[in-house]
């Protein structure tokens, strides 16, 4: 009775071992240790669409794609040396061949098993397809997403570089309007000072010169007239600056290059500048040369900058002074220094000379606008010269314009 409970048990046991075989979904195919097979389920012939008897005895590299059925021979043979139950393609794709050769991605667990009969091993196959097709997808997806999000970024990022760039226009815009607020500001200021005086000058002097015309006193008379000519001679240079600023500022001033004797030019705006100098001042003029003076620069441009910077050396400089006129030509080159004997530049104000509207501190009741050097860099600048100064306070200052010989 006994061994007849366990020879029913064992009969139901090998029953459902044979329904799961025969039912299940998965493909499960049993291979001998030389790698051939010996017994498949229905489902192994529905995914491969083999028949039954199509398989038995064959090698299982049937179902490997020809292309990787050497590989999978080396593998086989290397599992059989050391069979144990594994999953496979858990690092890389694994693909089966169905018997028409199309190739389908798969997932493959493998049981060795040994009975009286021998070792073998069972293979169970997922056609995993559908779940390759939806990774893709996901994967393509993903791709898109990303492109999309870089793409999106990219356009994040243009518009938040417009918006800087937009802001730094306004920044400057506004830096731009400030200055020029400011810069009325000192016009009014420069204006309203420097215009009063030469202004009530000429009006008083006018009022004299009627009265000595009637006393006829010549030498009174003549007197209050180069008042009146001093007067209008500083109203002239403050507006002349007033327009060469525009000028620069709207990018209206145009080089003209001219050959000329450099010499010559510099000898005459001396001789004209002399003219207005202190008492006892002399305006001295040398020049290394070599015997050539011709240069081809912009004569007006270089005619401006001399009286600036003359006018300076006469203005900030005492009675009974040198102011000194030095060029030197090379070949390639043209140096132009003008040195005065004068106040000198305060070192705390040197780093500010060529702004606008600047002046400096010790200027005092010297008149002037503040526009003169800025307006002489912007010459020199055109001429893609170079300009440096030195001084000292209560020694003198002297200035150095570098320039190319022929622009």
């Amino acid at each position: 009775m006994k061994v007849s409970n366990i020879s029913i048990a064992e009969n139901d046991m090998l029953n459902q071992v044979e329904a799961i075989f025969q039912f299940a979904t998965e493909a499960i195919l049993i291979t001998d240790n030389h790698g051939k097979i010996i017994r498949v389920n229905p489902s192994t012939e529905a995914m491969f669409g083999y028949d039954t008897s199509e398989f038995i005895n064959q090698p299982i590299e049937i179902l490997i794609p020809r292309r990787l059925s050497e590989r999978h021979k080396n593998h086989r043979e290397k599992f059989q040396e050391n069979p144990h139950a594994r999953s496979m393609g858990a690092n890389f794709d694994l693909f089966a061949k169905r018997k028409d050769d199309t190739e389908f991605p798969v997932e493959v667990s493998l049981s060795p098993y040994t009975n009286s009969d021998g070792s073998f091993v069972i293979a169970f196959i997922i056609d995993i397809s559908i779940r390759k097709k939806a990774e893709n997808q996901l994967i393509a997806y993903k791709s898109e997403l990303e492109k999309e999000v870089e793409e999106r970024t990219m356009i994040l990022k243009e518009a938040i570089q417009k918006l800087e760039q937009t802001k730094d226009e306004l920044d400057n815009s506004l830096k731009r309007e400030r200055e020029v607020n400011s810069m009325k500001s000192r016009f009014i200021s420069i204006a309203s000072h420097e215009f009063r005086t030469p202004l009530a000058t000429v009006l008083s002097s006018l009022s004299l010169v009627e009265k000595y015309s009637e006393l006829k006193e010549d030498e009174k008379r003549n007197k209050h007239i180069s008042r009146i000519k001093s007067s209008v001679r500083n109203l002239t240079e403050i507006l002349n600056d007033f327009l060469s600023l525009n000028k620069l500022e709207e990018g209206k001033v145009m080089i003209n290059i001219e050959h000329f004797n450099l010499y010559d030019l510099i000898d005459g705006v001396r001789q004209e500048l002399q003219g207005i100098a202190k008492t006892s001042q002399e305006i001295e003029l040398s020049c290394a040369n070599n015997g050539d003076s011709m240069v081809n620069l912009d004569k007006t441009l270089i005619r401006n900058i001399l009286i600036n910077l003359v006018s300076n050396a006469i203005k900030f400089s005492s009675e009974d002074s040198t102011i000194n006129i030095n060029v030197v030509l090379s070949e390639t080159t043209v140096i132009i220094s003008v040195e005065d004997h004068g106040i000198g530049i305060p070192a705390a104000d040197q780093k500010h000379l060529f702004e606008r509207f600047f002046r400096s501190s010790n200027a005092g009741e010297i008149k002037g606008t503040g526009l003169g050097l800025s307006i002489v860099a912007h010459y020199v600048n055109l001429l893609k010269g170079s300009i440096k100064f030195e001084s000292k306070e209560n020694v003198g200052t002297k200035f150095y314009i570098n320039l190319h010989r022929n622009f």
